[in-house]
């Protein structure tokens, strides 16, 4: 497979190549939109750290790895902690989706399922660990998660970059 040719316009990352049409159909890499294949941001700069995927600007010049970082933090700013997140889940094998419709950063699949076919397990809310939650936050959360069939993911992230993840899930007595 040859790199993904990508092109970034404002804040939307997309390729209409055979390899970025592959890429979705294998791992679910990317949306489908409009014959072309679409990338968040953190789908972007894991591809291109895997060396899947070069991105160019509107101009057809080759952004870096080092500009595109900066870039992402400008538009997003959660998007370093995120990005780690990202980059964990999908090293373990898990299909990571945005949740922005549920208000939440991220929707894990379980491994070997995939968006279309099955629902994702967990919907998943990041915080750096110096951030503090109410009780009502962690239940307007929990709401979410329960509201749309899937088990509440915390990802908590620490000075150091590691992560700490807490699961929870409704039960009944």
């Amino acid at each position: 497979m040859q790199k993904i040719q990508a092109n970034l316009i404002g804040e939307i990352i997309s390729s209409n190549s055979s390899d970025a049409h592959s890429l979705y159909e294998k791992s679910c890499f990317g949306e489908p939109k409009i014959g072309k294949i679409q990338y968040t941001l953190s789908e972007a700069l894991f591809l291109m750290e895997k060396n899947k995927l070069e991105l160019f600007n509107s101009q057809g010049k080759k952004i870096s790895e080092k500009e595109i970082i900066k870039k992402f933090q400008r538009i997003d700013k959660k998007f370093q902690i995120k990005y780690s997140v990202f980059n964990d889940l999908r090293e373990k094998g898990y299909i990571v989706k945005t949740a922005l419709k549920f208000g939440a950063d991220f929707r894990v699949y379980e491994k070997g399922e995939k968006p279309g076919e099955e629902h994702a397990k967990w919907i998943v809310f990041i915080d750096h660990e110096s951030k503090k939650i109410s009780w009502h936050e962690f239940s307007a959360r929990n709401r979410v998660a329960h509201s749309t069939k899937k088990n509440l993911l915390l990802a908590i992230v620490d000075e150091e970059g590691d992560i700490i993840y807490y699961e929870v899930r409704w039960i009944k007595p």
